[in-house]
């Protein structure tokens, strides 16, 4: 490869030099990472996303090569050309620690004034700082090697899908606005006064739609957005893998999933999995997790304390039991040394961050009774029958969860197992444990409006044995839907979609749909069904998700390259702004908002 700039063209990245090279005439370009100057010697480290190598003007060098270089400051952009020569100290803390170029001819490409932070490896900056700057930290060697590794799991997907026979296939990034969980974010067109675009929330339409149209297999690189409240793994603009298939059931999208998972497993992180990957219906996830993206790396799994809790004279599980309620708990690995202080923490945890109404903690002490918050209504017998039930034995802890809701206790139960598990440290690193859940219910109660909503999405179709329920018991009938789970994330999930008019028609009408609602809403998709519809399904990934956990990061911010803070701004472009007042009067569209605020820093302006 070369390129050229001003007449120099360049050999090489200064990473890809090698003793191979050693006496040949090179000419390098890059920016100065350090600068030496010992006085008619300067040592240069040039950097690019290759890497680094050292280059040295000294008293053999022209006087205007040795002049520039002692000019030169950090992240100058230079261009250098000489001879490389074999060093005489070796750096084995380099790739090419063992050469130098030897210049003869350099050029000052760009100065640069003194930048914010350190363009240097895990440089420990505050992250408002590195996004607002987010050009500089993306030069930092860490970030570029994770840049590289979304590249290298893109390349990888696109390959592994094209051999499979998938076609790719863009999608519109400006369509109708329809009900999918989350909130649009809309985009008026001058050309329509007092009407909206959306940008998509995913291309789940558009895919079902290409499945009718006969493309049998579909796959894109998808970018979607949703106006929703932020965290970790959530950006307002994200990109999914987004795939279809025609007539297939559960097994044909699971297997070719698997697939695509060893490969990717294998080609970019030289680790083979084991397949089939496991497999867990939703109601055995809840029960022994107390989530539907259990962390497998570790045990400590919930059990039902029920049974044995009823024959205790506490009060508040008997109450608890009466009310059709669960008692549950989890074992803590040689957990009885924990302190009153410790047990107290994760007390305040469940409290704080949970539902749940409180913590019980139990254990045995050395004489064999019991001793814990509850120890006087909870005699010995109950604590070794709940410690065997949950899979612990004497030198365990015993944490406790009750409540009159199951589902409150299970999801108090899986955050208090995440919890202890991080601060115990019992989460094994660089280890991958993937399963799939299974059987999600179709249907779940609206906390707003205690109506039904589609768990998934309303084009979901159930369980052919559980149809008979959507005329009886709608919130039983379970789902055709599969999650994919990596480490305790959901890396993506899909379902088979429904290709029945009659069903899809029963389904809206379930979720509180007039047949006027569901024409205006979904009109475009209820024609297209009345021209052949294949049986048809898929899935969707979060690439960012797959990148940050195949990398080790604890943020999708990190492989992301311009992402948004909490706030859905962008530090760096000010993002969002105001417009000027011509534009909103070509748009029809008047703010009535009050006082206005930088999403950026949060100063009135």
């Amino acid at each position: 490869m070369s390129e050229s700039i001003g007449g120099w063209k360049r050999s090489c990245l200064c990473g890809e030099v090698t003793e191979g090279m050693i006496g040949q005439e090179l000419t390098l370009m890059g920016w100065c990472h350090k600068q030496r100057d010992l006085g008619g010697l300067t040592f240069i480290t040039l950097r690019d996303i290759a890497g680094e190598v050292q280059i040295v003007a000294d008293h053999d060098s022209p006087d205007e090569a040795r002049k520039k270089a002692t000019a030169a400051r950090g992240e100058y952009v230079l261009a250098a050309r000489g001879t490389l020569r074999k060093r005489s100290a070796v750096n084995p803390d380099m790739k090419t620690g063992t050469v130098e170029l030897h210049v003869n001819e350099l050029r000052i490409l760009s100065e640069s004034e003194t930048p914010p932070f350190y363009i240097e490896e895990s440089t420990d900056v505050n992250e408002s700082l590195r996004l607002k700057y987010r050009y500089l930290d993306l030069r930092r060697p860490d970030m570029q090697r994770k840049m590289l590794a979304r590249h290298r799991i893109t390349k990888i997907t696109r390959d592994f899908f094209d051999r499979e026979g998938f076609i790719d296939v863009e999608t519109p990034i400006l369509i109708k606005s329809t009900p999918e969980g989350a909130r649009d974010y809309l985009v008026p067109p001058r050309v329509f006064p007092g009407r909206f675009f959306a940008l998509p929330q995913s291309p789940q339409l558009y895919k079902q739609l290409l499945m009718l149209a006969g493309y049998n297999k579909y796959m894109q690189i998808a970018r979607c957005f949703r106006d929703e409240d932020l965290r970790a793994d959530r950006q307002p603009e994200f990109t999914q893998i987004d795939i279809e298939m025609a007539f297939v059931d559960e097994e044909d999208v699971l297997e070719i999933n698997e697939r695509y998972l060893a490969t990717l497993m294998r080609e970019f992180l030289d680790i083979e999995i084991s397949l089939p990957i496991r497999r867990l219906t939703w109601r055995e996830a809840m029960a022994r997790f107390g989530t539907d993206k259990p962390d497998l790396r570790f045990g400590m799994e919930i059990a039902d304390l029920g049974e044995a809790a009823d024959k205790t004279d506490f009060r508040v599980f008997k109450d608890v039991l009466a009310q059709g309620g669960l008692v549950a708990g989890l074992t803590v690995p040689q957990g009885n040394s924990m302190s009153r202080r410790e047990l107290d923490d994760l007390a305040a945890f469940v409290k704080r961050e949970t539902k749940a109404k409180g913590l019980v903690w139990l254990s045995l002490a050395e004489d064999g009774s019991s001793r814990g918050s509850a120890a006087k209504f909870c005699q010995a017998d109950f604590v070794g029958d709940a410690l065997a039930l949950a899979g612990g034995d004497g030198e365990s802890q015993l944490l406790i969860v009750a409540d009159a809701d199951r589902e409150t206790a299970l999801e108090a139960l899986g955050e208090l197992r995440l919890e202890v598990a991080r601060r115990r440290g019992l989460i094994p690193e660089g280890q991958f444990e993937f399963c799939w859940v299974t059987e999600f219910p179709l249907l779940e109660r609206s906390a707003e409006t205690g109506r039904y909503v589609a768990k998934h999405h309303p084009f979901t179709s159930p369980m052919e044995e559980d149809l008979d329920l959507l005329d009886t018991d709608p919130g039983q009938a379970r789902a055709r839907a599969y999650d994919m789970v990596l480490n305790g994330t959901e890396l993506g999930g899909g379902s088979i979609r429904i290709h029945r008019q009659d069903l899809q028609r029963k389904l809206f009408s379930i979720l509180g749909f007039t047949e006027e609602e569901a024409q205006e809403q979904f009109g475009f998709l209820l024609s297209a069904f009345k021209y052949g519809v294949p049986p048809h399904g898929g899935l969707a990934y979060g690439l960012d998700r797959i990148v940050m956990l195949l990398t080790g990061e604890d943020s999708i911010r990190e492989v992301i390259a311009f992402p948004k803070v909490q706030t859905s701004a962008s530090l760096m472009t000010g993002a969002p702004y105001f417009v000027a007042p011509k534009q909103l009067d070509e748009l029809g569209l008047t703010i009535t908002a009050g006082q206005e605020t930088d999403p950026t820093d949060g100063k009135e302006t």
